[in-house]
């Protein structure tokens, strides 16, 4: 992670990689160039021994706000559906990554921003910060799959109700609503993440990313494709050895019962 981007700040903590999108001029905004190196940083990530980015924006005020207005302003039809099509790519990207992405909300995040989070795996706000999907307020409609990927995530009418009024929600008004996973107060937003994340990444990597296709499977296919996806991907388990090594240890030591593998199962549960 020694690339010198221009848009994104980049630090690595173990296996864990932080992303801070630094464009403070420009409310963190998402241009075409943003997109390319974000596209990048997901390759050299996930070459590395990272198993999980956290994504954060500079400053206090913007986590990301929003795509970048000037150089949309400059669209003509035919060069918005382009645009369009270019930042569904990388939040496609994105959810195709076998990393853990993490969407550690600081700040302002709405239009393009929350479409960003949607793309992330967990996502995990301020309190205070306020979110949502404003396009109509400004004439547009979101053009990063937030119609795609938001009913999907809170069902077709809350979605409905967000995208035609605009409205902006607080992170704590957020978690029961379901487009955050946690809020938390100001100044604990590091830990938060850290609480959210620290026990998946203590489970296999490849079955964190096999897990991570089953489930986005279910957003675009029938039940019964989800279905023969969520197969697909259970039977990849087996190429790894993690399973029946560790039945044979149990069963070794004498603590494989009636219960199967419940010692494993149990070991890390969060209140």
């Amino acid at each position: 992670m020694s690339k010198n981007y221009t848009r994104i700040l980049t630090t690595s903590e173990g296996d864990v990689c932080r992303a801070t999108i630094n464009r403070p001029g420009d409310r963190n905004s998402i241009d075409s160039v943003l997109m390319e190196e974000l596209v990048d940083l997901l390759e050299s990530v996930e070459n590395s021994e990272a198993r999980a980015i956290i994504f954060s924006g500079a400053g206090d005020t913007y986590f990301i706000g929003g795509a970048d207005g000037i150089e949309m302003m400059q669209c003509s039809p035919e060069e918005a559906r382009a645009f369009s099509s270019r930042i569904q790519g990388l939040f496609d990207r994105m959810e195709a990554s076998p990393l853990i992405l993490v969407a550690a909300i600081n700040g302002l995040c709405f239009g393009g921003g929350y479409e960003f989070s949607l793309a992330c795996d967990l996502r995990v706000a301020h309190e205070d910060a306020r979110i949502g999907l404003p396009e109509v307020k400004v004439g547009l409609i979101p053009g990063g799959g937030g119609t795609q990927r938001l009913p999907r995530l809170v069902g077709s009418g809350r979605a409905m109700e967000m995208i035609l009024s605009g409205r902006l929600y607080k992170g704590a008004e957020a978690v029961p609503m379901g487009l955050v996973h946690r809020a938390v107060k100001p100044g604990e937003l590091a830990a938060g993440v850290e609480k959210l994340l620290s026990p998946i990444l203590r489970q296999p990597q490849y079955a964190l990313s096999l897990a991570k296709r089953a489930v986005h499977a279910s957003g675009s296919q029938s039940l019964e494709e989800g279905l023969k996806a969520e197969s697909e991907q259970f039977s990849h388990c087996f190429d790894h050895a993690f399973f029946p090594d560790l039945m044979r240890q149990q069963l070794g030591e004498g603590v494989l019962e009636t219960t199967a593998d419940t010692s494993a199962l149990l070991g890390d549960e969060d209140p």
